[in-house]
């Protein structure tokens, strides 16, 4: 494997073999010393053999390994003659985080943090197979699926302007209930408005710095100001229609003809019946995974209110914007100088759309779109804005994360003997979790360093640095 130096923050994968096109690496020399010890990167290369794919398979600095595509992937396929891959979306469909900043200042919550944490770990339902307060009969739960963050506004979870702050407007107009399963259907019937488990939280945190003064001013951001970060997806209702169209897939793809280097990359051409009706049933995912960050974020809204026995007025927590990670989408990007439509697969990965693009949102159009990149439990979350750049070069897209530093297996390994919980307390973290393994698998040194990992997307200008924020109490699923 071929890797070519570009600059300080790219490197290239020169096609070879069946690589219908090079591979893309966003990232510095150290990390890329690391990177080259995993699968991730024969991953970046087994991508760029699929059919229809353009300009290149790329990868962001939080790269690590997934299924059939590299969390942290991003590939484009041309709208007529590419294919869709679920292994380019992932398991956790349009999996994303929500940034809500208040009014309140670090120190008017200091001597109250306990009393709040415990009570959004008590009223936020979190861990594998938590249920929510909502249960949907089969007809709502449709309602769901076609109409995402509007259902759960027109149910009293929050207002107009979260849907106006949310990519999409919090919905996929392409949708289709009729395509998903019964199982699906009943996973989702009980999830809607709870956490999960593994890397999702809730999590209060304090802009500690901020890098871009007008921008942050844009995006209402202060110092010293507290925010709210919520990371969640699909729950179980996304990962049984991945689960359920890669078994579609996988025999399909056998009938086409095409060479996959790993079976992990299951696909359709997209314009085919099969590829068309997995873009329908992932939008549906899409639209429950917003639907249920929205009720999240209503949640949080209620607690902070109650457990600080403030009036909402007074707490003003407003959302700032609401990304995706894991998506598939029809977009329109200039490509070798001409306009051409393609299917972009961001997978860990989100938007990074810069200024004057429609597609963002008026109030944030001048400056670019909002990104909120989540860090580990003890460091940091940032907020960026994307960039024209972005644009010209990765499809608008830039870093969704940290990105995994150790597996599971080998975070609790290290975790043996030590209370990670004392450790972020030690550090000014509160944290309540659900799940015996929970914090020794996500403890902060089972991730990259976000600050490097944002230092390279920054560095590229792929995205800029707009705020970092430090956590103070976190809920882990």
């Amino acid at each position: 494997m071929q890797i070519k130096r570009i600059d300080d923050y790219r490197w290239q994968l020169e096609a070879s073999g069946p690589m219908r096109v090079p591979g893309l690496i966003y990232t510095s020399a150290a990390m890329l010393d690391q990177l080259k010890a995993e699968e991730a990167l024969n991953q970046v290369a087994n991508v760029a053999t699929l059919p229809g794919i353009v300009k290149a398979s790329m990868a962001m600095p939080d790269i690590h390994w997934g299924y059939g595509f590299p969390i942290g992937g991003v590939a484009a396929f041309d709208w007529q003659t590419g294919v869709v891959s679920p292994g380019g979306v992932g398991y956790d469909i349009n999996c994303g985080v929500r940034l809500a900043t208040t009014d309140l200042q670090h120190e008017d919550i200091r001597d109250r943090m306990k009393d709040l944490v415990d009570a959004l770990y008590h009223h936020v339902p979190s861990g594998v197979g938590a249920t929510g307060s909502v249960k949907l009969t089969a007809k709502e739960g449709k309602k769901v699926l076609v109409q995402g963050s509007r259902w759960a506004v027109n149910q009293g979870f929050g207002t107009d302007e979260d849907i106006e702050h949310t990519e999409d407007g919090g919905c996929l107009s392409h949708a289709d209930p009729d395509l998903i399963s019964e199982r699906a259907q009943e996973r989702g019937s009980k999830q809607l408005g709870t956490l999960g488990s593994g890397n999702h939280f809730l999590e209060v945190g304090v802009v500690e710095e901020i890098f871009e003064p007008d921008t942050a001013d844009v995006f209402g951001l202060r110092l010293g100001q507290v925010t709210v970060l919520v990371h969640s997806g699909s729950r179980g209702f996304g990962y049984q229609v991945c689960d359920d169209f890669l078994a579609i897939m996988s025999k399909h793809v056998r009938t086409l003809g095409i060479a996959l280097p790993d079976r992990q990359l299951a696909c359709a051409y997209i314009q085919s019946e099969v590829g068309q009706r997995y873009l329908k049933a992932m939008a549906c995912a899409a639209n429950y995974a917003w639907a249920n960050r929205q009720i999240l974020l209503h949640r949080s809204r209620e607690v902070f209110e109650q457990a600080l026995h403030i009036s909402p007025r007074a707490l003003n927590m407003r959302l700032v914007y609401d990304v995706c990670h894991n998506i598939a989408k029809k977009e329109e990007h200039d490509i070798d100088g001409r306009k051409q439509w393609v299917c972009v697969h961001r997978k860990g990965a989100t938007r990074s759309f810069g200024p004057g693009h429609p597609a963002v949102n008026p109030v944030y159009r001048a400056v670019g779109q909002p990104i909120l990149i989540p860090g580990d439990m003890g460091r940091a979350s940032y907020v960026l804005v994307g960039t024209e750049r972005a644009m010209q070069e990765t499809f608008g897209s830039t870093c969704h994360g940290a990105g995994r530093l150790l597996s599971r297996k080998a975070a609790k390994r290290q975790a043996k003997g030590r209370s990670i919980s004392r450790e972020l307390a030690d550090q000014g973290v509160l944290v309540r979790w659900t799940g015996r393994g929970t914090l020794s698998e996500e403890m902060p040194e089972a991730y990259k360093d976000v600050s490097q990992v944002v230092g390279v997307v920054h560095g590229a200008g792929i995205s800029r640095k707009v705020a970092r924020l430090r956590p103070i109490g976190v809920v882990k699923g």
